[in-house]
C-alpha cells in the first residue's frame, strides 16, 4: 500500500490567471435586484466592485507564496491524494493539533492561525499543525465515487495522524470540519487529548432537559436560518452536479455562491471587510475557482447532509460558540460530549472565527488544550 508522504507545492499556471482574468472581464451581468438588501441575494453594486478587484488588484500568486512557505504534502489514504499542511513547532513539547475546515472554506482560512500556534511566547502553547484539504477540496483528489462521507473522511483523518506518528492528538474544526472532529472524538477516541468545536451540534435528547432564554434563542435561529437561508444546502445536498456546472463555468458565478455566506456568516455592521478583508475572502474564491470544486466540494452534502449518527463522544469537549454561527442548547450537546468540560458563549464573532477573529480562537485552543497536556 502507498504510504508515501510526497512534498508538495501549488504552482497553478499562468494561463489559468489569465483565462480567470479574462472570463471576469466578459461577465454576462444579470439586472440589478429589486431590493435594498441582501434578502434577494448578493446585491449587483457590491459583486461588481468585487468582480473588478478580484481581476485588477488581487494578487493570488502572493497567498500561493504564503501556502508554499509552509511544509504541505500529499499522500493516499483509502485510494484518495490527501492534501494537508503539516507545520511543526519548534518546541518539542508541542502538542499535535488537527485542524479541519468546512464549506465554502479551505486551508487558506488557517493561514494566520500557523505562526502563533506553532510558535508561540510560552512554549507551554505550542502546536505541531496539520490542516489537511477535505476530499474533493482545494488540492486534495476529487472522489470519483460515491461514499465519502463525514464519518469516512474522519476516519482517512485519524489514518493521516497515525501515518505522521502521532500517537495522541488534539482536534479543532468548524463546519463540516466540526461535524468530522466529532466523529473522530468516537471512531479514534484512544488517540485523541480532546476536541475543540467551533460550531457544535447534538440531537435532543429522549428525556426532558431544561433550556435557558439562550437555548431559545439559538433554536429559534437555526429555524429562521432553515426558512431564509438554507436554500444553498437543499441544492448542494440534492443537485450538486448541476450546481457544478455553473460554478466551474463562471467565476462570478462562484463568487457569488461563496461571497454571500462570508456576508451572511460573519459577524458584522453591514462592512464585511471590517472582519474580513477582501483579498481574504478572494483567497477561498481563487483557490475554489482554480481547483475546480463548485461541484466536488459540494458533494458532502449529498453524502451526509441530515444523515449524520452524531453518536456519542467521551473525550474531553470545549465548544465555542459565536453569536452569528449557529447554536445548539447547551443541554443537548452535554448529553451528546459526555465529558464537555468547556462551554463559551462568545460575545462577538461568526462562522468563520479563523478569519474573523483568529486572535481569540488561537486564545480558546490555547487555554483548553493547555489543561490536557
Amino acid at each position: 500500500m502507498d504510504t508515501a508522504l510526497t512534498p508538495f507545492r501549488v504552482e497553478f499556471p499562468e494561463s489559468a490567471l489569465t483565462d480567470l482574468r479574462d472570463r471576469l472581464a466578459r461577465t454576462r451581468w444579470p439586472e440589478a435586484e429589486t431590493v435594498d438588501d441582501w434578502s434577494q441575494g448578493v446585491p449587483l453594486t457590491y459583486l461588481r466592485d468585487l468582480a473588478g478587484h478580484w481581476r485588477t488588484t488581487y494578487d493570488w500568486r502572493a497567498t500561493e507564496a504564503r501556502l508554499n512557505a509552509l511544509p504541505q504534502y500529499r499522500t493516499r489514504i483509502d485510494g484518495l491524494r490527501v492534501h494537508f499542511l503539516h507545520v511543526r513547532s519548534p518546541h518539542p513539547q508541542a502538542v499535535p493539533l488537527l485542524l479541519s475546515h468546512g464549506w465554502p472554506g479551505s486551508v487558506v482560512e488557517f493561514l494566520d492561525l500557523i505562526e502563533p500556534l506553532t510558535n508561540p511566547h510560552d512554549p507551554a502553547d505550542a502546536f505541531h499543525v496539520v490542516a489537511p484539504s477535505l476530499p474533493g477540496y482545494a488540492l486534495s483528489d476529487k472522489p470519483a465515487t460515491t461514499g465519502w462521507t463525514v464519518e469516512r473522511t474522519a476516519a482517512a483523518w485519524a489514518k493521516l495522524m497515525a501515518r505522521l506518528g502521532y500517537e495522541r492528538y488534539a482536534a479543532h474544526g468548524v463546519d463540516w470540519g466540526s461535524f468530522l472532529t466529532g466523529a473522530l472524538g468516537t471512531l479514534d477516541a484512544p488517540h485523541l487529548l480532546g476536541v475543540h468545536l467551533a460550531m457544535p451540534f447534538a440531537k435532543p435528547p429522549q428525556e426532558q432537559v431544561e433550556l435557558d432564554a439562550r437555548d431559545l434563542a439559538g433554536l429559534a435561529a437555526l429555524k429562521e436560518f432553515q426558512q431564509n437561508e438554507g436554500g444553498y444546502s437543499a441544492v448542494q445536498a440534492t443537485r450538486p452536479q448541476t450546481l457544478g456546472y455553473a460554478l466551474t463555468d463562471s467565476p462570478v458565478g462562484q463568487l457569488a455562491w461563496i461571497a454571500e455566506k462570508y456576508w451572511a456568516w460573519s459577524d458584522h455592521d453591514g462592512d464585511l471587510e471590517k472582519v474580513i478583508p477582501r483579498d481574504r475572502l478572494l483567497d477561498v474564491v481563487t483557490l475554489a475557482w482554480l481547483a475546480g470544486t463548485g461541484a466536488s466540494s459540494a458533494r458532502i452534502y449529498w453524502e451526509s447532509h441530515n444523515r449524520m449518527a452524531l453518536d456519542p463522544v467521551a473525550v474531553p469537549t470545549a465548544c465555542s460558540v459565536f453569536p452569528k454561527d449557529a447554536r445548539m442548547p447547551r443541554a443537548w450537546c452535554e448529553h451528546r460530549f459526555t465529558d464537555l468540560r468547556r462551554w463559551t458563549d462568545h460575545d462577538r464573532g461568526g462562522h468563520f472565527p479563523a478569519l474573523e477573529q483568529p486572535e481569540l480562537l488561537v486564545g480558546e485552543l490555547r487555554s483548553f488544550f493547555r489543561t490536557l497536556r
